[in-house]
Parts: C-alpha cells; structure tokens; sequence
C-alpha cells in the first residue's frame, strides 16, 4: 500500500510537473510578440540586441575568412560607390531609427563574379558580391533599392524574429520532448535551432515589409523609386535553371513588380525633387 501510494505521488508530480513547463513553453511564446515598423506583430523570444550580438560574431568571422581567402575587394572606385549610396541610405535609416545611430555600419564587397546577392545583418553589417554589378550592370537608383531592401531587414528587426522562429521550433521539440518522455528530443532542440536560425529565409511578408520600406529609404535618399521595378525585371531575367541565390532567399511571386509599381507614385511623393541625402559614415572591409 505504501509502495502504490509513493508510486501514484511520483506520477501526479511528474504530470503535474510537466503541465507546469508546458504552460511556462506556451505563455513565453505568447508573450514574446513585438510590433514592426509598418505595425505587424512579431514573435521575438531572442532578442534585437541579443540578435545584434551574435551577428557580429558571425560578421568578423565571416570577413576574416575572406580576407584569408582574398575575396574582399579592394577597388577605390567600387568603393567609392558602394559607400556614397549605402551612406545616403544609412544618413535616413539613423534619422528614421535613431536606435541605430550607433551601430557599426560596414559593408564587405565580396570578389565573387557569379553571385548576384547582398545581405545585411542585425546591427548594420552588410556584404555585396561583385556579380550583382557585373551580371546586373545595375544603375546607382537599382543598388540604392537592394541596399535599402537589406537594410529594412535589418529596421525592422527580421534576424531577430527569423531566430526567434527557429526557436519557436526548438520549444516544440522540446516540449514533445517533456511530454512523451523523450529526453533525446528534448536535448536536440538546441542543436535544431541554431541550424533553423541559419538556414530559415525571411518569410514572404517580412519580404513585403521590406520592399516597403526599402524603397521608402532610397526615395528619401534621393534615388528613384521606379527602379524598385528595373531592378526586379533584371533579377527576373536572371532566373531560369539556376536563379540568382538573391532570389533563392528573397521571395519573387508574380505579383512583385505589380506591388512596386503601385506604391511609386506616393513614394515619389516623399522626395519630389530626388535631393541626395548626406553621407554618413560606412566601413568598408579592406
């Protein structure tokens, strides 16, 4: 009898415990919701400034390994050109999100003719590759509206949210862990998501949300917004069997050219007379 009471006890605790960390799991993911610049609800379990962390890590690997392996481009008059409209960028990006004036805006120009790609990290750290001009032969109001494109991603907080969606997922299997008594399921849940934070691309609206606001950020800088639709032509043309790795991350429906063209005329308004932003300050990765 006194065995059979102990042994109910145990299980009512370990039920009960496991309901506990259950309704813990469910009412962190509850909780953890922000709101993004155009007013969408995020799911943020990491943080902006714990994102920002660890994206610098990656960054400073990332160049140092290119700098070994000569890859980072030292053109004066590429340079020139990647930083005079990045800095124009960056100039509203800090007067529209003053939370960013202090990040270390840099950009890695990577010597790689057959990529057409760019990427901007938590924190203002961006890389361009050489095949986007050269395969592109892209105009200074096209490279305005990638760079503004990229770093909206970076505004609007989408690494963030993108590992806190691969953290999403680690809870889960966490949590079926717990509950079916699979302690292996519950361990795994750690390696799960730092391998969903690298590999899951922004979701189809995060897209949207910045193509928005990307090419708010051009227009106010002084570029043209009808090369938001120039632009995306050529990355189109670009496709085929083998499409661009810009495309392979960055969602194009059919319906993407039609968005951009209907938002040109109240973007144009932002800035009728096209005046060129100021420079602000950009590292470039030498």
């Amino acid at each position: 009898m006194v065995y059979y009471y102990c042994l109910r006890h145990r299980i009512h605790n370990e039920f009960a415990m496991k309901r506990v960390l259950l309704c813990l799991l469910a009412v962190g993911l509850l909780g953890a919701c922000a709101t993004s610049p155009t007013g969408r609800h995020q799911l943020m379990l990491i943080s902006p400034e714990a994102a920002i962390v660890e994206s610098k890590k990656a960054y400073i690997s990332t160049v140092d390994q290119l700098d070994k392996e000569n890859k980072l481009v030292d053109d004066p008059a590429l340079s020139r050109r990647v930083s005079s409209i990045t800095g124009r960028l960056v100039t509203i990006a800090v007067q529209e999100f003053p939370r960013t004036a202090d990040w270390e805006w840099s950009v890695a120009i990577i010597d790689d003719p057959e990529t057409v790609n760019a990427w901007c990290m938590a924190g203002g750290r961006m890389a361009v590759y050489t095949g986007l001009f050269e395969k592109l032969q892209l105009t200074d109001d096209e490279f305005a509206q990638i760079m503004g494109h990229e770093i909206s991603h970076a505004l609007a907080n989408h690494t963030a949210e993108r590992m806190s969606r691969a953290m999403a997922t680690t809870i889960g299997v966490v949590a079926v862990g717990v509950a079916s008594d699979r302690p292996m399921a519950a361990m795994g849940g750690a390696a799960l998501a730092a391998q969903l934070a690298l590999e899951l691309p922004n979701s189809r609206v995060a897209e949207s949300e910045a193509d928005e606001m990307g090419m708010r950020l051009a227009v106010q800088a002084g570029y043209e917004p009808d090369a938001a639709v120039t632009l995306w032509q050529k990355m189109g043309a670009q496709g085929g069997k083998s499409p661009p790795q810009f495309l392979s991350t960055h969602p194009a429906p059919a319906n993407r050219e039609a968005a951009l063209e209907a938002m040109i005329p109240e973007m144009r308004g932002l800035n009728p007379r096209a005046v060129k932003a100021p420079v602000h300050p950009v590292r470039i990765e030498t």
